[in-house]
């Protein structure tokens, strides 16, 4: 029986390195996995997932107009699939999520969906929070904070370096935006160790 999967973490936690690696798995089992990925984050091209360890995957993308369940329905009746894979599942809308939820219930297709939980604010995304709400399994991946700690806290940084509390809650960027920091780090605004930045 299909489950919907949820598998979150901050920034840096190797999230895309996972997916990509997912992916080749059922490939190379003789698979066909489906992946997507949003429009909006062309930070590597559109329709591009790329890790910071130097993988790629050229995938579709959506956009929050999307309907995923038709999208999938479409592409399984053509060529069926074994799963279907979202990156950068946080910008996901409700809607969406329930598409998802459709694709496995009625399609019988897993759905593993990688993203952020929480925005610079520390509050959640609406993909996140429907992720949470709906998925059959939910995993945290780990990252780490400057001082070693569990990282969980994505912090948007100013050009400066001072950790900014405001703004839009979607600016797509790197690691020259934003950095994954402990919750105690976070709340201190402390983006680097001292003597750095």
């Amino acid at each position: 029986m299909a489950s919907l999967h949820y598998k979150f973490a901050a920034m840096n936690s190797g999230k895309s390195t996972q997916l990509i690696q997912a992916h080749f798995n059922y490939c190379e089992r003789g698979m066909t996995p489906y992946a997507m990925t949003p429009a909006i984050d062309d930070r590597f091209g559109v329709g591009v997932i790329a890790a910071r360890v130097g993988l790629e995957l050229k995938v579709d993308v959506f956009s929050p107009q999307s309907d995923l369940f038709a999208i999938v329905l479409s592409r399984h009746q053509a060529t069926p699939l074994h799963v279907c894979i979202i990156d950068e599942a946080q910008f996901l809308t409700r809607a969406q999520v329930y598409q998802l939820a459709r694709v496995v219930d009625e399609l019988d297709i897993p759905v593993i969906a990688y993203g952020l939980k929480s925005d610079f604010r520390g509050e959640l995304f609406e993909g996140a929070y429907h992720l949470l709400c709906l998925a059959d399994k939910v995993e945290e991946l780990k990252s780490i904070c400057w001082c070693g700690s569990k990282a969980h806290m994505n912090a948007r940084l100013a050009p400066d370096g001072t950790v900014l509390r405001e703004g839009a809650q979607v600016e797509i960027g790197g690691n020259d935006r934003y950095v994954s920091l402990c919750r105690k780090h976070y709340l201190q605004g402390v983006a680097l160790p001292q003597g750095q930045g």
